[in-house]
């Protein structure tokens, strides 16, 4: 199962702790047709999701990219503007 940083924990909850924002929001990780993967805010999982809750950070999974990111560690920083950069580990 998907893991997360320090790091990405903070980031997702940073996002999850804006006041107008439910409680079960998180980072959803989705696939393109293309095997792409993609990454956006969600205040709930979709039907069938995978979710990852993770020291109050919450990740929600859909099939195609639970299955890719199973042995995957993620991470995140912000980069020297403040966006947030998303990266993949291996799990040791």
């Amino acid at each position: 199962m998907l893991t997360l940083t320090e790091n990405a924990c903070d980031i997702v909850k940073r996002y999850a702790a804006h006041p107008d924002t439910p409680d079960e929001a998180g980072l959803r990780i989705s696939t393109t047709p293309g095997a792409q993967l993609t990454v956006a805010t969600a205040d709930e999982p979709v039907a069938g999701d995978q979710v990852v809750d993770q020291d109050g950070a919450k990740v929600f999974l859909d099939q195609a990219a639970a299955e890719q990111l199973d042995d995957k560690v993620l991470d995140a920083n912000l980069d020297h503007s403040g966006n947030v950069q998303f990266g993949l580990l291996q799990q040791a």
